[in-house]
């Protein structure tokens, strides 16, 4: 099936921090009720059942709420949180260690932030999904692991810059 799946608006208190699926963040309420404008409008350009899929943070499910309140059947599906970052999870990115840094970028996609999820396992999750239906509201990591097209294991340098928040990324049906 064809999907669209968008990020989040930006969250309250991300900005310098390390945040996956453990630090769930809340979003001004103005910005996922315009988020969600954008989203519908696609939905009627497009012909698309009114049906919304996101991920359960609450950066996320907040559009979804919206969608809801405007008639959407809105699904929370686990498979869309974003990554899980171990014991890195909420701490400012200047306070790592940079040995810490330093593990990760040795071992990009096996590096599990000790007792996360690695690139690799977030690789398979994104993969493996298979959207319910058209629309979706995730989260950076798990859209830019989704739409990851090399053959090869991705490496620091090669793993692309995340989705702008509100941004959106079209997958064709695989037909």
């Amino acid at each position: 099936m064809a999907f669209t799946i968008w990020r989040h608006p930006k969250p309250f208190g991300a900005a310098g921090r390390c945040i996956g699926c453990r630090t769930d963040l809340s979003v001004d309420p103005r910005k996922a009720k315009r988020l969600a404008h954008r989203i519908r409008a696609h939905a009627r350009r497009h012909g698309l059942p009114r049906d919304v899929v996101t991920s359960p943070l609450a950066r996320a499910a907040a559009v979804g709420g919206w969608l809801k309140r405007w008639g959407f059947r809105w699904q929370v599906d686990a498979t869309l949180r974003e990554m899980d970052f171990g014991a890195w999870e909420g701490r400012p990115w200047r306070d790592l260690p940079p040995a810490a840094f330093d593990r990760w970028m040795t071992d990009f996609c096996g590096f599990d932030f000790d007792g996360g999820e690695s690139v690799a396992a977030l690789l398979v999750r994104a993969a493996s999904w298979r959207p319910p239906c058209a629309l979706a509201v995730g989260h950076a990591g798990w859209i830019t692991a989704r739409s990851w097209a090399g053959p090869e294991a991705p490496t620091p340098a090669t793993w692309p810059p995340p989705p702008r928040y509100g941004a959106f990324i079209s997958e064709p049906s695989a037909a």
